[in-house]
């Protein structure tokens, strides 16, 4: 572990050395994403060094998102805890990651068992904490699709359903944003959109019917609502809307982290 931690400091210190050169914005961008996962790396080992962690089975390690080639199938393997995902291969570009930190970590935990179970994930917490941002963050690590769409009382159930509708048909993730502004005689109707959703997938059904529509369903759907409690003029959740969703409560995220990674991707050791 020790030679492993040298190494991925050595290598993330030639990012940083890199970045100080004259090379194009693309470049840039491309090696900024790559020292915020390598940050991420080294900070894993040197926990690892440090609670003396050795075995593949330790849960420190099993709790890492990680990737794997799968020679048997001839493609890559997402594994995190007990879930294992497949990586989606939807074009993304040069989009930048967010910085991992402990909360995000255990946000992404939370969302990925959450999706072994076939459910939702619904992180909620103040403004600025990065809720919707990390359900974004782990689709680009899954290389899929999130469609954000914010909610508001103008949302009815047909509308819902159309974004359901497609969200099945094409597999992508959908990430609803505020979703308790929408009138809680709207919530108990998607609740039973989104329940239709979940049991195709729990029985592997290619189709399901959502409002005496039948349609195809991609295994790869996800729901996932994010919630700001705490303002007026937001309906709590019904209860057989909130069984669906996995609960995450986001605080303000680690400031230090966030410079530390920012000064290093300007070139600062």
């Amino acid at each position: 572990m020790k030679v492993e931690l040298k190494k991925e400091t050595n290598d993330l210190m030639d990012l940083v050395t890199l970045v100080r050169e004259k090379i194009n914005n693309n470049l840039r961008k491309c090696i900024n994403t790559l020292i915020i996962l390598d940050v991420h790396a080294r900070d894993i080992i040197d926990k690892f060094v440090e609670l003396s962690i050795l075995t593949a089975k330790a849960f420190d390690w099993e709790s890492q998102l990680r990737f794997y080639w799968d020679n048997a199938k001839n493609d890559i393997d997402i594994k995190q805890c007990t879930g294992t995902f497949n990586y989606c291969y939807e074009y993304q570009g040069l989009n930048g990651r967010l910085v991992i930190t402990p909360l995000t970590d255990r946000c992404v935990m939370t969302l990925t068992t959450a999706l072994t179970f076939k459910l939702g994930g619904s992180p909620a917490g103040p403004a600025g904490t990065g809720k919707t941002e990390t359900v974004k963050d782990l689709a680009k690590a899954l290389a899929i699709r999130c469609v954000v769409t914010n909610c508001g009382e103008t949302m009815d159930y047909y509308s819902c359903f159309v974004i359901f509708a497609g969200l099945s048909q094409t597999g992508f993730w959908g990430c609803f944003d505020e979703f308790n502004r929408i009138n809680v005689e709207v919530l108990s109707v998607v609740s039973i959109q989104i329940k239709a959703i979940q049991i195709g997938l729990t029985e592997h059904k290619k189709k399901i019917t959502l409002l005496d529509t039948e349609m195809g369903l991609v295994t790869s759907v996800g729901v996932f609502i994010t919630m700001n409690p705490g303002y007026a003029g937001r309906s709590e959740l019904p209860d057989n809307l909130k069984a669906l969703f996995r609960p995450i409560t986001m605080v303000v995220p680690n400031l230090l982290m966030i410079c530390e990674n920012m000064l290093m991707s300007e070139g600062f050791t």
